[in-house]
């Protein structure tokens, strides 16, 4: 049963002393041990530290007030992205304090939409290593690799190839920022200690010829592997990643469409992996589907949807939507696609083009007559649900949205593409058009709506409310696999935290500053699911979720002595 929700804040109680080795400036430089000014003179006589930091002791909250003047005297929102990943690099204690003081003001700084105005330009704005490089002509060393990462108990490891950066294409190595910001959520999101997180990027070269010619650019000059020579570099990373850390998470992030369905199917019944682009985008959305089914007191077997868009969001939002109707009702596999109707570039994807389909797109072929455009199907399946998936700004038109609410009276409307400037319309434009009548959530925030004596809230389906709780959940426990169960038990888990007053403005997800919550919620509903069917890796615990709470990471300064 989901509890109530409830903020539960930093505490302040007291903590065990931490014996250190380090000293001095190598203490003051190592990122996870640093805390500026805040050493207290103890410390600072124990350890070596007089002379080396400010005279006066300066308390982590002070300390966020300064950053987050830092923060907001930044020119752009670039500048923004670069004086955190500073203090990122630098006090890691205070960076993570800082994001989740402020979390709705800096979530899109550290991720969407800026971290891919950041990872365009990464060569050119690099700073300091973090995480690991895995390039394809060092393939034979990755055994030996592995071994040069300092820390034995990695939990999870987000990794990404560069292929598929958000909505911007091939950005090779440059890719990077994506694994670094998302195991920032995860630190935030789900209380995991950034000790035991490891971004890593595969340099498999670039079909990106302007970066390859850029004289800044940090990766293999070269174009992108393929086919088997692919294949094998993605093996002997998984298996070298999978050797040193049996337990860890292998999270694949920003994989195009022709490697990120094989890859998933390939490893995810072998090692504990899956696609956050996948499987979280499926079940966030699913998530936000059942919130307004609340509102409109219909189930999701009564649903009709169209996706404009049919890559690997599409297919991974559409088999969750089919989990749910298949859970709720019963209903068969086939009949639950059969609700389902996609729309690529040639328009409908129907069975007389299934010779021409991706493997993935065959499943939702339908039997029907071709129809070339968005109205057309709208006007020939009347549909409840429409979820935007193609990175087409606008697509979702004037004409189409009112179409569709001329057969449904409360239509809902997911325009989910990355940036906001690739939204298929904006939350203002799907009020404005149903008359206050859609239940709306995009993927990138949109500002509160006034509408009449109204005020109208967006949701943002954004995957930082499923993947750091099934993450956390998963390597709690030492599960030995991701399975579609625990994102449909995380998607459910996540509609009952909306309460009834968010309801009412239309607001179809929880407030993100309570993410440590709902994160924790859904970790203790997967570690159920995982015991319940035998894939946990350890005894269960008497209490759940004590357990999962005693295992977050509260980013606040321990007292120090020497080892």
């Amino acid at each position: 049963m989901t509890k109530p929700i409830e903020c539960h804040p930093i505490q302040s109680t007291d903590v065990p002393v931490v014996p250190i080795r380090k000293r001095g400036l190598e203490l003051v430089r190592d990122p996870l041990l640093n805390k500026g000014s805040g050493f207290p003179d103890s410390e600072r006589a124990a350890l070596g530290l007089r002379g080396l930091v400010p005279p006066r002791t300066v308390g982590i909250d002070d300390q966020v007030g300064q950053a987050m003047e830092n923060v907001r005297r930044q020119q752009s929102d670039l500048d923004r992205y670069l004086y955190l990943e500073n203090l990122h690099d630098c006090n890691e204690t205070l960076y993570y304090r800082v994001l989740l003081s402020h979390l709705n003001e800096l979530t899109p700084i550290i991720y969407t939409p800026v971290v891919g105005q950041a990872c365009t330009q990464f060569g050119h704005i690099y700073q300091r290593a973090r995480g690991m490089y895995f390039s394809a002509t060092d393939a034979p060393h990755f055994e030996e690799m592995v071994g040069n990462w300092p820390e034995d108990a990695i939990e999870v490891v987000v990794v990404s190839d560069g292929s598929r950066i958000l909505g911007l294409g091939d950005l090779g190595a440059n890719g990077m920022g994506i694994p670094i910001g998302k195991l920032s959520l995860y630190v935030i999101g789900a209380g995991l200690h950034p000790r035991h997180t490891l971004p890593v990027l595969l340099d498999m070269g670039t079909n990106n010829e302007a970066l390859r010619e850029d004289p800044f650019y940090l990766g293999q000059r070269m174009p992108r592997l393929t086919g088997d020579a692919y294949d094998e570099i993605v093996e002997a990373f998984m298996r070298a990643v999978h050797a040193r850390w049996p337990h860890a998470l292998i999270q694949f992030e920003d994989f195009s469409n022709d490697q990120a369905f094989r890859l998933l199917e390939r490893y995810r019944h072998r090692m504990l992996c899956f696609n956050d682009d996948i499987q979280g985008t499926g079940a966030v959305t699913l998530a936000g589907i059942l919130s307004a089914l609340r509102i409109t007191g219909q189930t999701l077997t009564e649903q009709r949807i169209i996706f404009l868009g049919a890559g690997a969001a599409a297919r991974g939002i559409a088999d969750s939507i089919v989990a749910g109707m298949m859970g709720e009702s019963g209903i068969g596999l086939e009949a639950a696609r059969r609700q389902i109707w996609t729309i690529d570039s040639h328009g409908l994807v129907t069975l007389d083009r299934l010779d021409s389909l991706s493997e993935h797109k065959r499943p939702f072929a339908q039997d029907s007559v071709p129809h070339a455009d968005l109205i057309a199907v709208i006007r020939a399946v009347r549909p409840t649900v429409l979820i935007g998936v193609s990175g087409q700004p606008g697509s979702f038109t004037e004409e189409a949205i009112r179409e569709m609410h001329r057969h449904c009276e409360r239509p809902i409307l997911f325009p989910l593409s990355n940036p906001t400037s690739k939204a298929e319309c904006t939350a203002e434009q799907a009020y404005e058009w149903t008359d206050g009548a859609a239940l709306f959530a995009s993927g990138s925030p949109f500002p509160p709506v006034a509408h009449g004596e109204r005020m109208l809230v967006p949701g943002q389906c954004n995957n930082m409310y499923i993947f750091p709780g099934v993450g956390q959940g998963v390597v709690a426990c030492q599960a030995s696999q991701v399975t579609d169960a625990m994102l449909y038990v995380a998607a459910r888990t996540l509609a009952g935290l909306v309460g009834e007053d968010s309801l009412a403005m239309g607001r179809l997800y929880p407030d993100l500053t309570l993410i440590r919550e709902i994160s924790t919620q859904i970790a203790v509903a997967v570690c159920e699911l995982a015991f319940a069917e035998g894939l946990a890796g350890i005894e269960r615990p008497d209490d759940l979720d004590a357990f999962i709470r005693a295992r977050l990471f509260e980013p606040r300064y321990v007292p120090y002595e020497a080892a």
